[in-house]
């Protein structure tokens, strides 16, 4: 009977033209080992299933190792199947509703050392002014954590650099005081003195400019960003992103609040912000292994 519904619930994919083959095709493949798994077992109608025969089927997904992005697709599958057999009165309540699903697990993101901070600053380097919008562009990302969003949104009214800091505007409108450093600012008055006006072809506030003058865009700087990296040999996978990542990783590493690092980067919840704490006890853990007369690696 489960097979029978579930061919029944395939048509019903296929005519509501909501759903692409792939799409279609991905959810069937989902069920049908879902199917499989409850016939083997003796369940013959949707009505026997229960939330403990979802758990043990998502158990035996967890044996082989299936990645919790996986399951929480296969999940959002079933609870379709499981919704269409409520609004046709087979059974009394979607049970899928009731299952929790598997967090994901938290990358660490990528981070550069220093050393490759500096790599990367001189590989951008030189006197054009396209380099001279890449050394700024660099140096403020990861001199102030800024998003590249953030960053190529930034108008000439939001500069105060001789003052020491810029006025960002965040996720949600939310705006924000950011400290820039010596380097960043020497950097920035480089472009804007010498490179910005060469730039301009058109009046506009945006600070950071394409050849053609106008605001660059961010997949633009994603790829000059990555020439820059592999011409400074750094074999990471670097993005705006990244240097983000360096900003509040180096921070924490000498020493500074949390939450003052959290204001900087913009976080609303300071648990986004502690993901960084686990990069730095990374650090820690291994100045232990190498210093420790008692530590494991030590022979």
């Amino acid at each position: 009977m489960l097979s029978r519904l579930l061919k029944e619930y395939e048509y019903e994919l296929k005519a509501s033209h909501a759903l692409s083959k792939n799409s279609v095709s991905a959810y069937m493949s989902d069920l049908s080992a879902y199917v499989n798994y409850l016939e083997a077992r003796g369940i013959d109608g949707p009505e026997h299933i229960t939330k403990d025969h979802v758990h043990n089927y998502l158990m035996t997904l967890r044996k082989k190792h299936v990645a919790a992005s996986s399951v929480n697709r296969k999940l959002s599958a079933l609870n379709k199947f499981h919704q269409f057999l409520l609004e046709e009165k087979l059974v009394n309540d979607n049970i899928i509703l009731a299952i929790r699903r598997p967090k994901r697990a938290k990358k660490l993101p990528a981070v550069l050392s220093v050393e490759e901070i500096e790599a990367l600053l001189d590989a951008a380097q030189g006197d054009s002014p396209l380099a001279r919008r890449n050394v700024a562009m660099v140096e403020l990302l990861y001199g102030s954590g800024l998003r590249i969003g953030e960053l190529i949104a930034l108008q000439i009214d939001d500069l105060h650099i001789n003052m020491g800091f810029i006025n960002v505007t965040g996720k949600g409108g939310a705006e924000r005081i950011v400290p820039i450093g010596s380097e960043a600012a020497s950097a920035l008055k480089r472009y804007l003195e010498a490179a910005r006006p060469t730039l301009l072809k058109a009046p506009t506030p945006y600070v950071f400019l394409n050849r053609h003058g106008r605001p660059i865009g961010r997949v633009g700087f994603y790829k000059i960003l990555k020439a820059t990296a592999a011409d400074a040999g750094i074999d990471k996978d670097v993005s705006p992103h990244t240097l983000r990542h360096s900003f509040a990783t180096h921070l924490l590493e000498n020493g500074v609040d949390l939450r003052y690092v959290q204001e900087m980067l913009g976080h609303q919840d300071v648990s986004t912000t502690e993901i960084y704490t686990h990069i730095n006890r990374k650090q820690l853990i291994a100045v232990y292994d190498a210093y420790h007369p008692h530590a494991k690696n030590k022979e």
